[in-house]
């Protein structure tokens, strides 16, 4: 399922959390659990997984994260400031060091022009510091690239701000 490269991003991401003495924790919307997912294919991944959440719908986002109401009215589910609000949600939620959210419009339906398929927004959140967020735009591709070139920019966000 996951690329060699793919497992090769999520082992280094591993390793340098655990030299970091780091725990981590996953929101997920659009991957599904995916980046949770490659990280736990890596033996010894629960040493800095803690958890993860897979909050598909507005409600799981409310219910499970406390994105507030407003936010998603306001600027949607796929936003910077709902990316942010997950990310912010998990790091409250768990004993963690750090959170990554993903939130974006994998296709191939769902799209408009002004948030077109191939839209994701990413957030990690780190105690004591600014939640950093980052958007791409990887195009109108198919569903499962979508999410698998998500999963790799979320990993590497994540491992951006370990330093």
């Amino acid at each position: 399922m996951f690329s060699p490269e793919l497992l090769k991003l999520a082992e280094t991401v591993l390793a340098e959390a655990r030299e970091r003495a780091l725990k981590i924790a996953t929101a997920e919307s659009c991957t599904g659990g995916l980046v949770a997912g490659v990280l736990t294919e890596i033996p010894g991944s629960s040493d800095v997984l803690e958890q993860g959440w897979v909050t598909y719908s507005d409600d799981a986002k409310r219910r499970e994260l406390g994105v507030p109401e407003d936010t998603l009215r306001i600027f949607g589910a796929v936003s910077e400031a709902t990316a942010r609000a997950m990310a912010h949600g998990a790091l409250s939620r768990a004993q963690v060091d750090a959170s990554i959210s993903v939130t974006g419009i994998a296709g191939p339906g769902g799209g408009t022009v002004e948030k077109p398929v191939g839209l994701v927004h990413f957030a990690v959140a780190r105690r004591g510091r600014e939640i950093v967020h980052e958007e791409h735009r990887f195009g109108s591709l198919p569903r499962y690239e979508i999410r698998m070139r998500s999963v790799e920019a979320a990993l590497t966000l994540l491992r951006q701000q370990f330093n």
